[in-house]
């Protein structure tokens, strides 16, 4: 399965109803995530995987590609531990769930994809293929950009674009 053909990314972008050009999503382009990873780049790749296992699965597509892309929009700096209350792992879905339900009208199908992508460190668990989708993406996506696969990747002169 080749990562990015002009179609699929076309279907992609779709689905995602214009938040890619919102100043919050935007604003992820300046908080840093994984190493040498910004939070857009990171969440934009793993709404992409989820997009594409979720039709090749026969899944909701478009709720995994705007679940994907908001499940990290917690918009702060995830490295400064005065900007959140306790423990990142359990804080930022509930910070990214209420800035994505002010950005935009969330399906329960994308509330729960947003809530329960951390599983099994936090505690929302997965109510759905899709949200089960959405956590397999993350986790897959945030394994290739600390092991460095992710600079390699055509995707990310993509988004650099």
């Amino acid at each position: 399965m080749r990562l990015i053909s002009f179609s699929d990314w076309n279907a992609f972008i779709g689905c995602l109803d214009g938040l890619l050009d919102t100043p919050q999503v935007q604003t992820m382009r300046s908080l840093p995530h994984h190493p040498g990873v910004n939070c857009y780049e990171h969440s934009v790749f793993v709404a992409y995987v989820a997009f594409r296992l979720a039709r090749r699965w026969g899944l909701d597509h478009r709720a995994c590609a705007r679940g994907g892309l908001l499940h990290d929009l917690y918009l702060y700096d995830c490295r400064d531990r005065t900007a959140h209350p306790g423990n990142q792992c359990l804080d930022h879905p509930v910070f990214a769930l209420r800035n994505a339900s002010e950005l935009t009208d969330l399906s329960k199908l994308e509330r729960n994809i947003i809530l329960a992508h951390m599983w099994p460190l936090a505690l929302h668990l997965p109510r759905s293929r899709e949200a089960w989708v959405v956590s397999l993406a993350d986790k897959l996506c945030a394994t290739a950009e600390v092991m460095g696969i992710w600079k390699r990747l055509k995707m990310r002169a993509v988004l650099a674009a």
